[in-house]
This record gives C-alpha cells, sequence and structure tokens, in this order.
C-alpha cells in the first residue's frame, strides 16, 4: 500500500508564532538547596501566599519558579489544591512579569490560598513581582 499523494488541496498554514514574553523557558524547582537558596533572598507577602525570589546571575534565559505548601495548611488535599492553584497564578503571570534568570517560591498560606478567588491571586503574584522588581531595568 503506498501513501496518497499531494495533490495541493488544503490549506497549508503556518502555526502562529509566539511572542518573546510567551515562550519565556519556565522550570520549576526540585532539589532543598534551590528552595533554600530562594529562600535566604527577597520576599514579598501577599494576601494568598508569600512569594521568595533570588536572581541567579547564571546568565540563564529561564525562569524557575517552585510552590511549596506545608502541614499548616491541611491534609493532602488541601496541599496539593493550594499547589494547584499556585501553579496555575505562575503560568498566567511569571511569562509576562518573570525576569530571566530568577527563582521563584511561591508559599502557600493557612485558609487564604485555597479560599482565596483566584482573580485575586493573580493580582497578588503581579503586584509581588513589580514590588520585587521596583527598580530594576
Amino acid at each position: 500500500m503506498t501513501p496518497p499523494e499531494e495533490t495541493g488541496q488544503g490549506i497549508t498554514a503556518e502555526a502562529p508564532v509566539a511572542p518573546l514574553a510567551v515562550s519565556l523557558c519556565l522550570k520549576t524547582l526540585k532539589t532543598r538547596p534551590e528552595f533554600l537558596r530562594a529562600a535566604s533572598a527577597r520576599r514579598q507577602g501577599t494576601g494568598g501566599f508569600l512569594v521568595q525570589a533570588r536572581f541567579r546571575n547564571d546568565e540563564s534565559p529561564t525562569v524557575q519558579a517552585g510552590f511549596t505548601a506545608s502541614k499548616k495548611i491541611g491534609n493532602a488535599v488541601a496541599r496539593n489544591r493550594a499547589k494547584r492553584r499556585l501553579r496555575e497564578v505562575a503560568r498566567a503571570v511569571l511569562p509576562r512579569l518573570g525576569q530571566p534568570g530568577w527563582d521563584y517560591v511561591l508559599v502557600a498560606r493557612p485558609a487564604a490560598t485555597i479560599s482565596r478567588p483566584f482573580a485575586d491571586l493573580l493580582n497578588d503574584l503581579e503586584t509581588a513581582l513589580r514590588q520585587i522588581h521596583k527598580g530594576q531595568p
């Protein structure tokens, strides 16, 4: 059986090219030393969570993000829900406002991260990132 020949029918469209801000590389922090290095740098509290940020100084174009929820948040179901919400907030905001070469750790707050409206969480992260990067080029 031979594959059908292309007869020129159909529309050939090229895939849209994502703007630079959206194609920013976003990686996840995995190891404890990475989280500890971010914890020793800048902090910015918000109503729904805490943001810890540090500049890596490695000329890398990637933005790294980590998410943590302690047992103060609740049982495993509540902790996982809080981390899922933080991951979605980071996916929505960090490609626009995150700086290349920075690590960000989002720490869930008891009762606030789960119950706070999602739009407020988005605004919290945007405000926190503007405060962290205030005065930078």
